[in-house]
């Protein structure tokens, strides 16, 4: 009861100020007419006669139209335009009215105009007014010194929430802005005072705390060059959260939040053909093996918004199988989804299921990936990557599946470790079982996938929060990098687009020096690089290259209609006869439990890999490299 009353009362009061505005804007009308000098009386008369009927008009409109539903804290432009439509309804009815009452004697011409103007200042005034108040508090005490880079929509935005929230701890004090036509401006009151190249000047003069980055869209080589101007200045910068998170409704774009490695690494926004993926994946049953790792999860995400008939999630890790089942299901509108802990080396279970579930769609991502590790686990490696990628591809043939894409990585291009050449021999289980198939048999490879478990950037995490060092093995090693749901979307996107047979080629971008990313991932902790946290080099490691490829020389490449994925065109591989036997042969190995002999098989099916787990690969490859072509 106090709410509604509260309201009730707030609602009073503007209506109480919009009718005191009437008299006033009409005597004032009166007075400017005659220059703010002696009115006559008769007109003087005139005026206080007709003021009740002037009221009675004027202030029902003003009602209905609701300018007393408006919140003064929040006045805008749909405020103003109500108060003007108001405004000049009510007075071409008073108009009519007087008349008709008394042919509008002593009433000047140009009063109408006059009251139509002080009602609008009367009216709108107090209502920006007390915003601007609100908004501006002369109670900055205590708050940080910002200075806002990009004067656009997103930084007008967050100028004003930060003026509104008097909790922000930010006190905006300047933008910079590199449109020359915007110098010189003022936004909410905080002028525009150079380009972004002053940032470390600007800090001094104005002795800024803090540097705000309202850059949303900014490419990943621009946000580089902010990061290395605030690096400059000596002054820590937080950035705004990106443009589709805010226009989702996820965050706000006050939501400040420390610039993270993904920001400078990352590429321009991929545009991806929605439409096309809903349609050739929407009321499919989809399949993803793997799906609680990295990737996998990644995809169970992204496919959630192509609506699919129903979601089959395959893991043999239990904890993550129930992660990214809980998190599916907690959403507010879930997927119809089902769960199976299962190895997908298990070739019975792996029939039973495809034959109880018929999926249509199987994205294969269930796999070992990391390098060293498997080096001298080679039974594992081939055991997982390539037994589990024939299980899986022999039961999507034999229960009639649409199209299977098998995810595999940059390392089964001229392999130099056994992870390499188990991916690289999974392609070709795929490539040949699609000449024999129904199904729709596709690869798609790209290099490092930041932030996944297991990878560079989490380890670099760690290694600051103990204090260092950060290990590099080598200080000219450089690796391809994409965030998971880019690479996950171009995933999908691959699937929908292939015919059967091809290897599709994630664009990657520029290789990027891990010693370039351990110091930059040690400047955004706010330290410098040797000095508060070293760098130690420790040498490569057993199969590790210095340099990743994306095709192999004789593979060539042909666009598809999204630009940043290509296909590569098929290298030379093994007869399907020879495969087959190899593949038997490889069978018998791990049977025996041989590393020996399944090193054997590996290289004969896979040139260019030497047999030899455990060697370190530190000459330098880049003369046969192909990267991915601009």
């Amino acid at each position: 009861m106090s709410l509604w009353f509260q309201r009730a009362r707030s609602r009073l009061l503007v209506f109480v100020h919009d009718i005191v505005t009437i008299p006033v804007a009409w005597g004032l009308a009166y007075w400017m007419r005659f220059n703010l000098a002696y009115v006559p009386p008769e007109f003087i008369e005139e005026a206080v006669e007709m003021l009740p009927l002037v009221v009675l008009v004027v202030g029902p409109v003003y009602w209905a139209f609701g300018l007393y539903r408006g919140v003064w804290r929040f006045a805008s432009i749909d405020d103003l335009v109500r108060i003007a439509f108001a405004v000049l309804t009510g007075t071409t009815l008073l108009l009519f009215v007087l008349f008709i009452f008394n042919r509008m004697a002593f009433i000047p011409r140009s009063l109408p105009v006059l009251f139509v103007i002080f009602q609008l200042m009367l009216l709108a005034g107090p209502r920006l007014f007390y915003r601007w108040i609100k908004d501006r508090r002369l109670d900055f005490s205590g708050g940080r010194r910002v200075l806002i880079v990009g004067a656009e929509r997103t930084g007008e935005m967050l100028v004003r929430d930060l003026l509104r929230d008097r909790h922000s701890g930010y006190v905006p004090i300047a933008f910079v802005d590199d449109k020359p036509r915007r110098h010189g401006g003022v936004v909410h009151g905080v002028p525009i005072r150079g380009t972004t190249d002053q940032i470390p000047q600007l800090v001094e003069t104005f002795g800024i705390d803090v540097v705000l980055l309202a850059t949303p869209t900014a490419s990943a080589k621009e946000m580089q060059r902010l990061v290395g101007l605030c690096e400059t200045a000596g002054r820590p910068f937080r950035t705004v959260p990106q443009v589709k998170d805010v226009m989702a409704g996820l965050v706000s774009v006050n939501q400040l939040r420390p610039v993270l490695i993904e920001d400078l690494l990352g590429r321009d926004q991929v545009n991806l053909d929605w439409d096309g993926m809903r349609n050739g994946l929407a009321d499919r049953v989809v399949l993803v093996s793997g799906a609680g790792g990295s990737i996998g999860s990644e995809l169970c995400r992204q496919l959630r918004a192509c609506r699919p008939r129903e979601l089959i999630l395959v893991d043999h890790g239990e904890f993550n199988l129930y992660r990214i089942e809980t998190e599916l299901l907690d959403e507010p509108d879930p997927p119809v989804l089902s769960r199976y802990l299962l190895d997908v080396t298990n070739r019975g279970g792996i029939d039973a299921l495809f034959e109880r579930v018929r999926p249509d769609v199987v994205f294969h991502a269930a796999a070992y990936k990391h390098v060293p590790l498997l080096e001298d686990q080679i039974q594992a490696a081939l055991h997982n990557n390539v037994v589990g990628t024939r299980v899986m591809a022999e039961a999507a043939d034999r229960w009639g599946c649409e199209r299977f894409v098998l995810i595999s990585t940059d390392k089964a291009v001229n392999p130099s470790n056994v992870m390499g050449a188990s991916k690289r021999l999974a392609e070709l289980i795929c490539l040949e079982t699609d000449h024999r198939s129904a199904c729709r048999f596709m690869t798609v490879r790209f290099g490092n996938v930041l932030g996944s478990a297991g990878s560079v950037v989490p380890r670099f995490r760690q290694q600051i929060e103990r204090g260092g060092p950060l290990t590099v093995t080598h200080p000219e090693i450089e690796r391809f990098f994409m965030t998971i749901p880019e690479a996950c979307q171009l995933i999908m996107q691959a699937a929908v687009i292939g015919h059967g047979g091809e290897t599709f080629v994630l664009d990657m971008g520029e290789p990027v020096k891990i010693r370039y990313l351990a110091e930059q991932m040690i400047r955004l902790s706010g330290l410098e690089p040797g000095r508060d946290i070293a760098i130690k080099y420790t040498g490569l490691r057993p199969g590790e290259k210095l340099f990743e490829e994306l095709f192999y020389a004789s593979e060539g490449f042909t666009d598809t209609p999204n630009p940043r994925i290509k296909i590569a065109r098929r290298a030379e591989g093994p007869e399907v006869a020879v495969l087959d036997l190899a593949l038997a042969d490889l069978d018998a190995a791990l049977f025996e439990r041989s590393d020996a002999a399944a090193g054997r098989v590996l290289a004969r099916l896979v040139p260019g890999w030497s047999g030899d787990p455990g060697a370190v690969r530190s000459a330098d490859p880049k003369a046969a490299a192909v990267g991915m072509p601009g």
